[in-house]
């Protein structure tokens, strides 16, 4: 069973910067799209973005677009979310998720395979 964990949340004020991270300790996740998603308070859990296994391929979400990059790094089984300029909306629960399918960039919400506990991102003055 693929375990991920997801760290790098916390409080940052409006137009910073953070960035999350998504492992998963002794295991690899060469064979695996990587997805990143989020859920805000009160509302249903969304998409931000998705990278294929060999990073070759990404998609954003249109509210994250030109913000946020998506990258990993095979060797040491992480996956980043770079997010920038980040505003109050983007408050919410940060999870990351992993899809057993090769040369993909599409993550569905309802069909990765395994999933993170999540990691709180507060954009707030």
């Amino acid at each position: 069973h693929l375990h991920l964990a997801e760290s790098g949340g916390g409080l940052v004020q409006p137009g910073g910067s953070l960035r999350l991270s998504c492992a998963a300790p002794g295991f690899s996740l060469y064979y695996y799209a990587i997805g990143w998603f989020r859920q805000a308070p009160g509302k249903e859990r969304e998409g931000v973005s998705c990278i294929s296994n060999s990073g070759g391929s990404t998609n954003y979400a249109d509210s994250v677009k030109g913000r946020f990059t998506i990258s990993r790094d095979n060797a040491n089984n992480t996956v980043y979310l770079q997010m920038n300029r980040l505003k109050p909306e983007d408050t919410a629960v940060y999870y990351c998720a992993a899809l057993g399918s090769i040369a993909t960039a599409v993550c569905p919400l309802n069909g990765m395979d395994y999933w993170g506990k999540g990691t709180l991102v507060t954009v707030s003055s």
